[in-house]
């Protein structure tokens, strides 16, 4: 029994990490623009115990309010991970869509 939790041991420490790729989730909420700073803490509250209890694997790095919808942006190994923190969560995910590509004002600095 002491051998194979040694062997899972090392087999999980020495697995390569799952590939992240970064998605934006579109969330519709209604009156999402006119919650509470309590009411958006108790989200995300709730978002980081289901993201603890999931593990290191997906992770939230920061979300928009704007009008009916909350926009969040999450790195996961694949779309199956975004869904299932949204049934756990309880918040809806609408659209999830895999970010091509980054552009910001330095974008248009000439290449080099």
């Amino acid at each position: 029994m002491k051998t194979a939790l040694v062997l899972s041991a090392f087999l999980l420490a020495s697995a390569p990490a799952l590939a992240q790729q970064r998605f934006v989730i579109e969330r519709d909420i209604p009156g999402a623009s006119k919650m509470t700073p309590d009411q958006l803490r108790a989200a995300a509250q709730k978002s980081n115990a289901v993201l603890r209890d999931l593990g290191p694997e997906i992770q939230w790095v920061q979300s928009y309010v704007a009008g009916d919808k909350i926009y969040c942006v999450y790195n996961a190994p694949s779309e199956q991970w975004i869904r299932q923190h949204a049934e756990k969560s309880g918040f809806p995910a609408n659209r999830i869509t895999p970010v091509a590509a980054v552009i910001d004002p330095t974008t248009a600095a000439p290449a080099r």
